[in-house]
Formats: C-alpha cells, structure tokens, sequence
C-alpha cells in the first residue's frame, strides 16, 4: 500500500512538472526555459516528496509506539491479575491446609475418646459374672443385650450418628427468639433415635456415662462451631456434666480446641444442673474457671430450690438460671396483702427477677406450656421463656451442615465426608 502511494505521487509530481514546462514554453520561453522548468519543478517535487515521505515515517512511528505502549499496559493488567489469582489461590490452600489439620485433630481427639470408651466397655465384659448369677440363662441374655445396646452407642458415636435437636428460648413480650437449647441424640443403624433413658441404662452399670457425656459435649461443640459460622448473634445452650469438667485426660483436650475457637465464646453457654453445681468439686470449679477464663458464660438448669446463693453463681460466672415455670408459679402464694415466693417470703414475687439481675444472671422460665402462664410470668418480670408453647425441640437436618464438612468415619480413612447430623 505504502508503495502505490509513493508510486501515485511520483506520477502527480511528473505530471504537474510537464504542466509548468509545457506552460512556459507555448509563452514563448522555447525549449530551454521549459526544460528548466520541467527540471526544477522534478527538484522541488521531489524535495517536497521528501518531506512529506519523513512526516509519514514520523506518523507510523509514533502510531507503532502507542501500539506498543497500549501492549505493555495490556500485559501489565493481566500480569497483576494473574499475581492476584496466585495470591487468591496460596491464601485457599494455607486455610485449606489449616483446616485440614483442624480436622485431622478432631478426628484424632475422637478417636480417642471411642477408643477409651471402647477400652472401658471390653473391661466391663471381662469382668467375671458372680457365682449367683453364672447359670442364670435370663441374666446371660439381659448381659448380651446389654452388650449389643454398647456396641450400638459406640457404633453411633463413631459413624456420626447423633443429631443436635435445638429449642428456641425467646424474648418476652415479643417471643423473639434469642437463644436455643441443645439436647444431643443419638440413632442406629436403622435410624431410631435412642432416647438417653434407653442407653444409660446399661451405659451406668459399665462406667460409660462419663465416655458418652464427653462423646456428646465434643459433638455439640462441633456442631454449635458449624452453626455459629453462619449467624453468631444466637447464644446455644449446651449441657456439660461434672464427669466431663472432672476428666483430667478430656478436659485439657477439650480446652484447647475451645481456646483455637475462642471467637466461640458470645454463641456457646455451658448448662448445668443444680444439684451437680452444689457438688461440684475443686477440680471441676477449677475448670470452670478456665472456661470462663476464655470468656464462655454457664446456665443453671434443673432448679428445684429457688433460695439460690447467688454470690456463689456470680463467682462461678453463671449468667442464666432456669426455673420451670410451674414451680415459679407453685412457689407463689399471698402473704399480708402482697405476692410472695415461699422459699423467700421477704421479698416480693416481682423482684425476684430483679434481684438475680443485680448479681449478673438472667432468669429464664422454661417448660412453658399455656398462655395463661405467660400472663403470670410476665407480671413476675421475667425476661425470657422457654417451652413447647414457644417451639419444641427439632432436629437439625444434615443438609444445614452439609457445606461445613464433617470429619470421615472412623475406622475408614478413605470413606467418603459425611455431615454430622
């Protein structure tokens, strides 16, 4: 292209130099002037071509440059968007790395607590039957049934089989829902769920329940984690008995994966009893004390005696108790002209409430069943209720946990992730 266009402009300059010579020639210049012209019109002709072939060059140059210029910015930009990614992808397999070794550590912590129970259940069947009872053929059967009931709560424990069931605590008057209750089951092969009464029954008499109670707490606690990631503004209520903050071999384990998940400590309250509170030892205050430490908040449960020493719970750093509702409501009786509780007569019914506030706990009333106690309650200026009237306890379905990922089987490394249901 660039060659026609040189080749055109030479045959206009000839042509324009011919014009000029012919021009002055028929003027009466003769043949010298016109050759003269046609000469020197060719000279400037192509003086000017030349100025005119610079200034093209010039033009392509600098069209070639800004080319280039725009490449480089091109590959700049995909350069930074290439580091981007790199970056994107070293930061996914740290975490992927990260929680690898989390879940490896699970699964080993679970392990062993199968394996100590397993150990604890083989001791209870090699223990030798008394003389009494070595030819009763009904209390060899009750023993194999016994021990088939075993093996099914090991078998469920270590194949994931226990489902979370939670219940709503509300707000009052609003019954906003502002916390749940946790109660942990577990299912066999077939998928029943045995009920705690059905397995501790036999779980006692072989020394398990300390086992299971631990089986389940580590559960709950995996579970309420999976959950918290998805809406950490719901506090869970999840039980935790004396064997499980007394078990020297447990308990440090437990501890530090709480510490690795402290951000935990606003979504999970640790429940226990109020007979098992009184008695608690110094081991287990120790260790409550070093829950606390992390920033995780207890509940009473259970309360039979409203006459609650309530420096002891602020010490403890209890910050809920949980009354039934028709004991609050029996406890209720008029004493000169004025609603009165009869554990405490001095104090009015309504400041009962209040008084337990002033040492940092909140009073909740559960096992809710009527309207009509809803009404009384409120009127006792309690905050919070619990109950079938509010909600009932329901399962958590595996496909809420599904994206979490829970730890393989155990037993089969290679099996396939479940979630914990």
């Amino acid at each position: 292209m660039r060659r026609l266009t040189l080749a055109l402009l030479c045959g206009a300059y000839l042509c324009l130099s011919l014009i000029v010579a012919l021009s002055l020639w028929r003027n009466g210049g003769g043949w010298g002037a016109g050759v003269a012209a046609l000469v020197g019109g060719l000279g400037l002709c192509f003086a000017f071509h030349g100025l005119i072939a610079r200034a093209l060059e010039n033009g392509a140059m600098r069209s070639d440059i800004d080319a280039v210029r725009e490449a480089q910015k091109i590959l700049i930009d995909q350069m930074e968007r290439l580091d981007a990614k790199v970056s994107k992808m070293a930061e996914s397999v740290a975490d992927e790395s990260h929680r690898s070794e989390e879940l490896s550590d699970e699964v080993h912590m679970l392990e062993t607590l199968v394996a100590r129970m397993q150990q604890r259940m083989d001791e209870h069947r090699s223990t030798p039957e008394p003389a009494a009872y070595a030819g009763c053929a009904g209390h060899n059967s009750m023993h194999r049934q016994a021990g088939a009931l075993m093996d099914t709560v090991r078998e469920a424990l270590s194949e994931n089989r226990v489902d979370l069931y939670l219940q709503p605590v509300v707000a009052l008057p609003q019954r906003k829902t502002v916390f749940y209750e946790s109660f942990s089951r577990l299912r066999d092969e077939t998928g029943r769920v045995m009920m705690p009464a059905e397995y501790l029954s036999v779980a006692e008499p072989a020394g398990i329940v300390a086992s299971i109670d631990n089986l389940l707490l580590f559960r709950c606690v995996q579970i309420v984690r999976r959950l918290a990631k998805q809406d950490r503004r719901v506090g869970i209520f999840c039980n935790i008995s004396m064997a499980s903050l007394g078990d020297e071999s447990f308990f440090p384990q437990f501890l530090e994966m709480l510490s690795e998940n402290q951000d935990l400590a606003g979504a999970l309250i640790f429940e226990i009893g109020q007979a098992a509170f009184d008695s608690r030892g110094s081991i287990q205050a120790r260790n409550m004390a070093k829950l606390a430490d992390l920033g995780f908040r207890f509940s009473l449960d259970k309360v039979v005696d409203l006459d609650l020493d309530l420096q002891d719970l602020a010490r403890a750093d209890v910050k809920f108790v949980k009354i039934s509702a028709g004991l609050l409501l029996e406890e209720l009786t008029e004493q000169e002209g004025r609603l009165v509780l009869r554990s405490l007569p001095d104090l009015a019914a309504e400041d009962y409430a209040a008084l337990l506030r002033r040492y940092g706990v909140e009073l909740i009333a559960e096992k809710v069943e009527g309207e009509r106690q809803v009404v009384d309650i409120l009127e006792l200026d309690i905050a919070y209720g619990q109950g079938h009237l509010f909600g009932e306890p329901r399962a958590i379905k595996g496909a809420v946990l599904a994206e979490t990922g829970a730890p393989p089987a155990l037993g089969r490394p290679d099996a396939p992730r479940r979630a914990i249901r």
